[in-house]
């Protein structure tokens, strides 16, 4: 037996140890944050190709989640640098610390929260089709019945058109691309009769070429939201309350609303934390 001298001997080196276990653990979680301000650069995945969150125009990478995530870095006195890869290489670059965080934006899906985290909401992401302003045969969702549509390879947009069409009579055809302006260039040159997407990708596709295309209304699907992506893990935790704590700030003070009205042309009511329980 050991004794109670001994114990206490015993217990004493192990009290120590567990002190130090913990501290590491601390340590570990705030080194992603503590690399960011350190290295004064806070380092953003994302596709170029999602207008209007994520576009190039003239040369120049525009949209909301450049004037997110500037406002974001600035308030944590840091710079954002962007990387831009096809979407279905994104989320796997952040897997591979390629980047901090994903600006995306991606669908809140109870699947993808199983392995990452979200931020609060940024944007709504419920999903519709968009056609040929000529098409006069689609004047609502369920018109694409026997036809063929298209979405972005890798999506919750995609997964959730294949899910729409298959409640559809006869054989929908679903073709995937790599990015939307190819799946809008297809729709464009009548290859395909809708393409489905979140409604303020496909809002902000019609509107810049009225000509070209218009919205089906209504939406189908279950109402989402957007949300940037980070890793769940200790060491991702502070940065992402550093995020979230940005962005609930921008809500409070305007600065979100003004982003939206600039990029939607309204203003859009999100909830002010993260969802637990998303409808996907």
């Amino acid at each position: 037996m050991v004794s109670r001298s001994g114990f206490k001997k015993w217990l004493l080196p192990m009290a120590g140890f567990a002190v130090a276990l913990a501290m590491s653990a601390s340590a570990q979680a705030q080194d992603l944050l503590a690399k960011v301000k350190t290295d004064g650069v806070l380092v953003v995945g994302s596709e170029f190709q999602f207008a209007p969150f994520d576009f190039i125009e003239n040369g120049v990478h525009k949209g909301i989640n450049v004037d997110i995530f500037d406002q974001v870095a600035k308030q944590m006195g840091v710079k954002a640098k962007y990387v831009d890869l096809p979407w279905e290489s994104v989320l796997p670059g952040l897997e591979a610390h390629k980047y901090e965080i994903v600006a995306g934006p991606a669908t809140i899906t109870a699947e993808r929260m199983k392995r990452y985290r979200y931020t609060v909401p940024i944007a709504e992401s419920t999903v519709g089709f968009i056609k040929r302003a000529s098409d006069k045969g689609i004047s609502k969702p369920s018109d694409v019945a026997g036809k063929i549509v298209g979405g972005q390879k890798a999506s919750a947009q995609l997964e959730q058109v294949k899910a729409y069409v298959k409640t559809l009579p006869g054989k929908t055809e679903v073709r995937e691309y790599i990015d939307n302006n190819q799946a809008y260039a297809d729709l464009a040159a009548g290859r395909i009769v809708a393409v489905g997407n979140s409604l303020p990708n496909n809002a902000d596709v019609a509107k810049k070429r009225l000509e070209v295309f218009a919205l089906v209304q209504p939406t189908f699907g279950a109402k989402t939201y957007f949300g940037f992506i980070g890793l769940k893990d200790p060491a991702s935790k502070t940065l992402l309350d550093a995020v979230d704590a940005v962005l609930v700030s921008m809500e409070k003070d305007g600065r979100m609303a003004a982003i939206q009205k600039h990029w939607f042309g309204t203003t859009m009511d999100l909830p002010s934390r993260p969802i637990e329980k998303p409808n996907l």
